[in-house]
């Protein structure tokens, strides 16, 4: 199996939204639900885009999601219900990470075949 196939490989996903409740309301469900070991919120965007027709410019925020390969199906199909975009933008890429943090990410998002405990969810500073 290649790098880029392991389903215990790191990745960070992003994923824009414009009101901060829903920042706030996402981020705290995927790290309930164990599907991300971390949620960050960046504020102060711009986004210019397309849509419908019209040009548009509207503020947003962004999430980063720190998950691992194995748990992206799930979340696709947790924002694809979840999130307030019709056509939300989901883009991920590999990571590479620290021994320390990888295993950490790994910890929190549990392996093949876990349940997903949505209990103790913690911060750990620098994640």
């Amino acid at each position: 199996m290649s790098d880029a196939q392991d389903p215990d490989r790191l990745i960070s996903l992003t994923t824009p939204v414009a009101a901060e409740d829903d920042a706030r309301r996402l981020a705290r469900d995927l790290a309930a639900r164990r599907l991300a070991a971390c949620v960050q919120l960046d504020r102060g965007l711009e986004s210019h885009y397309r849509w419908q027709g019209q040009l548009c410019a509207e503020p947003e925020l962004r999430l980063t999601v720190k998950t691992t390969a194995r748990r992206l199906q799930a979340i696709e199909a947790f924002l694809a219900e979840h999130h307030p975009y019709q056509l939300p933008q989901l883009l991920w890429q590999p990571l590479s990470a620290s021994t320390g943090y990888a295993a950490w990410v790994r910890e929190q998002v549990g392996g093949a075949g876990e349940a997903g405990d949505v209990g103790n969810v913690g911060n750990v500073d620098g994640a």
